[in-house]
């Protein structure tokens, strides 16, 4: 029996090394490799992972862009969006990659090839034209978010990320609010 476990552990282990790994390789994104290992690990219903994975990806990209906010951004208020969403998203994507761990989910250890885009795209604006591309993003964005986070509380197959979903509604729910005051739109 300890070898079968062992032998497990060490083809888990390959699995989401590979996939943490593969960031450097130009045949697959980190997106498209972590939901590669935990179709062929399955470590929890293919919604929960899923769920988990695009929750990273758009977690991470959430930071990246706010620390572009925080330098290029003409407006402080758009600065200060863009910390809150660091602080914020960081916390959140720290708290996924704890229950990750916990149940052996593959996540992407950055973001997937077309988030890099959208983040490089927006990263060659400046000032007021700066603002309104990321603020109107940050809507757009937040709305999916708010949308895809509130099924995941209501009807992800795993409870622990079903939790996670629940508890970290209220936040995104605040970002919404927050683009949305900036932008001007309801």
């Amino acid at each position: 029996m300890k070898p079968f476990i062992f032998g497990s552990c060490l083809l888990l282990s390959a699995f989401i090394w590979g996939a943490c790994n593969n960031s450097n390789s130009t045949s697959q994104d980190p997106v498209d490799s972590a939901k590669a290992v935990n179709k062929a690990v399955k470590p929890v219903e293919k919604d929960a992972s899923d769920f988990a994975v695009k929750a990273a990806d758009g977690g991470m990209m959430e930071v990246a862009l706010g620390r572009i906010a925080q330098e290029k951004a003409s407006s402080q208020r758009v600065r200060d969006f863009g910390a809150m969403m660091v602080k914020d998203h960081t916390e959140a994507n720290e708290n996924l990659k704890h229950i990750a761990v916990a149940l052996q989910v593959a996540l992407p250890d950055s973001v997937g090839d077309d988030t890099k885009k959208e983040i490089d795209k927006l990263a060659k604006k400046n000032g007021k034209d700066f603002d309104k591309s990321y603020m109107d993003m940050m809507v757009e964005d937040h709305e999916k978010d708010v949308a895809e986070f509130r099924k995941a509380a209501d009807k992800c197959s795993d409870s622990t990320i079903k939790s996670f979903a629940a508890v970290t509604l209220p936040t995104l729910e605040k970002h919404l609010d927050s683009a949305r005051a900036i932008t001007g739109k309801k």
